[in-house]
């Protein structure tokens, strides 16, 4: 009994060590490697059609906002259509996109769903498959939270000028930032997973994730993979692995900046973390097997960070099982080897969390020119030992149900966006 506790430890500690190597290579190459961002300064081209979906439930908050910041882009009129997916909102969302339909006729093409299965996922199947407009080639999608700037459009559609491209994912920039502890610690982990984590993967030739909420898929990609799929809770993970292991790339945009709203309490964000756990292994369980027989077009390291992705809200159950090996065995007398308990600890810090480490935070604030939000830094524990809580039950629960079985309701994230937001100017009139 005592051998196989102290096996299951070193493979725990093991895991851990990779993951901190993981770490501190991205923070070291986004810190002294060379930056690659080869679509960002595309300017001038001929643009293709764009069809933008926004997936909306219950969004009468914020999707004026959004629609008004996605009106004033830059472009092409003749050559852009929104197309707001509501999806059996009980609030005024409805009335909202009706009214933007009636003043921006052909720009603004709302998709209503009045059944079948709920969730972002098959309410962007449906829509891509049914909705007016939804025949041009390049796929691009908003959450209904986000403020796009106006050259967003264009920067996203550049790489798809690439035909080895079959998807596209922008940063996410907290917008509420200054509302509570919560959305600060999330800002620096956003920090973190995108600046650091996101752009050191474009560098080195890995696997950038597609995150499915400033971003795109081009058309013919997606029907390539069949699409959609709607028994996931997680469509954006699903998603880069299917293009990957079809032998398309996923682009990265780090300039290419978003704003969203992040959530502001903490019950919020359990809730998402949760969805977010539950996603991602269901993703795990579909796609680690097909990656670890390495296709023939991905290299090896690619591979290798492929399968950490996927395996990275696995982290927070290991963790917990590695402490409760260490409890166990120190209770039955057994004395760690000093080198194994420092490994341990260092790895501990080093994984806690699920997207970002302290030392990436640390490096993604230093690039991006904030000094105020590094003081911050010591109070991540907190989030990250509310996520690592989070994710440990969102994994056990899931482990004791049915794996792949989707939830009967979707846990959308809570708005908090009063409807009297003051957003910039943007020149929008009507037609």
């Amino acid at each position: 009994m005592i051998s196989l506790l102290v096996a299951v430890l070193y493979v725990v500690v093991g895991v851990m060590l990779v993951y901190t190597m993981r770490h501190y290579l991205f923070t070291l190459n986004r810190l002294f490697g060379r930056h690659r961002q080869p679509y960002v300064d595309i300017g001038a081209a001929g643009w293709p059609r764009v069809a933008v979906f926004i997936p909306c439930h219950n969004e009468e908050k914020v999707i004026g906002h959004m629609l008004d910041a996605l009106l004033a882009c830059d472009y092409p009129s003749e050559s852009f259509v929104l197309i707001p997916i509501d999806d059996r909102s009980r609030d005024g969302t409805r009335r909202i996109l009706e009214d933007y339909a009636a003043r921006f006729p052909g720009r603004v093409r709302p998709f209503y769903r009045t059944g079948g299965t709920g969730g972002k996922a098959a309410a962007l199947r449906d829509a891509s498959e049914q909705a007016p407009g939804s025949d041009a080639p390049i796929h691009l999608v908003f959450d209904a939270d986000y403020l796009p700037g106006r050259g967003l459009v264009k920067q996203l559609v550049g790489p798809f000028f690439d035909p080895e491209t079959g998807a596209v994912m922008g940063r996410v920039v907290p917008l509420n930032v200054s509302k509570s502890l919560l959305t600060r610690l999330l800002d620096l982990e956003r920090t973190g997973g995108y600046q650091v984590d996101q752009q050191a993967r474009m560098n080195l030739g890995l696997i950038p994730q597609y995150g499915g909420t400033v971003g795109g898929v081009r058309r013919s990609a997606l029907q390539a993979v069949g699409g959609w799929r709607d028994d996931t809770l997680a469509e954006d993970t699903d998603m880069t692995f299917r293009l990957v292991l079809a032998g398309w790339e996923v682009a990265y945009q780090n300039r290419s900046e978003c704003y969203e709203e992040v959530p502001e309490t903490w019950r919020s964000r359990i809730a998402q973390i949760k969805r977010w756990a539950r996603g991602h292994n269901q993703a795990l369980a579909r796609h680690w097997w097909p990656l670890l027989k390495r296709p023939p077009h991905l290299r090896r390291r690619a591979v290798l960070d492929g399968l950490l992705l996927l395996g990275v809200y696995a982290v927070g159950p290991l963790l917990v099982l590695g402490w409760g090996v260490a409890l166990a065995l120190y209770y039955m007398g057994v004395q760690l080897a000093a080198g194994l308990a420092a490994v341990f600890a260092v790895a501990m810090y080093s994984t806690l969390g699920n997207f970002a480490a302290f030392f990436e935070v640390a490096a993604g604030a230093r690039l991006d020119g904030s000094r105020g939000r590094v003081r911050l830094l010591p109070f991540l524990i907190v989030g990250f030992l509310v996520s690592l809580v989070s994710v440990t039950w969102a994994t056990v629960t899931q482990l004791a149900t049915a794996w792949r079985r989707s939830p009967r309701t979707w846990e959308k994230t809570t708005r908090h966006r009063p409807p009297e937001l003051a957003v910039p100017k943007n020149g929008v009139g009507e037609q």
